[in-house]
């Protein structure tokens, strides 16, 4: 596999199957393609289009994305092994990150709708500004993340470990969904 170091890479629509380290991507259009097996490390994406990419045993090494559009991507395929990535201005409905570890990472005003994080480690994550509308949260480990400026999320304590977790009282109402009750 080829090594890609220190590039700009800009406006593409496919990539060469690679190894990339400290790269920039700016508005590419990737959307349905095969990146399994890829490498990115140390990289930012910025306004690209991810939708629907396969990602399989691909790596995140260190990943920033930057006002992505990442639709339905399974991130639960991708290589586990130093995985680590941040998301700013990012939509990602309709993507999953089932059962992996995501300790700290930082998501900043994405729009996560429709997002499964059930079994996921999210412990010490922040999600600032963040929609969280349809998303399922069941088993994950939300052990000191910060929820206070984020909303639309339905979380159920009983079914959550949530040690530490950071509300706002305008938001904490989302702890209560499961009971079915009226509150005004």
């Amino acid at each position: 596999m080829n090594r890609i170091y220190d590039q700009t890479i800009k406006s593409v629509s496919q990539l060469e199957k690679a190894e990339y380290e400290n790269c920039h991507f700016m508005q590419c259009s990737l959307s349905d393609e095969n990146l399994s097996n890829y490498i990115f490390s140390e990289c930012i994406l910025e306004e690209c289009d991810l939708s629907n990419v396969q990602i399989q045993n691909t790596s995140f090494k260190d990943v920033q994305f930057i006002n992505c559009k990442l639709f339905g991507l399974k991130f639960e395929e991708a290589n586990p092994f130093l995985l680590a990535f941040k998301f700013e201005t990012c939509s990602l409905n309709f993507s999953s990150f089932y059962k992996l570890k995501m300790k700290a990472t930082n998501f900043s005003n994405c729009i996560l709708q429709e997002v499964d994080f059930s079994g996921t480690d999210l412990s010490d994550a922040s999600f600032d500004n963040c929609d969280f509308r349809g998303s399922t949260f069941d088993s994950t480990i939300l052990k000191n993340v910060n929820f206070r400026t984020s909303f639309n999320f339905s979380i159920d304590p009983s079914r959550n470990q949530l040690t530490k977790a950071k509300f706002s009282k305008e938001n904490c109402l989302g702890l209560l969904d499961h009971l079915k009750i009226d509150i005004k």
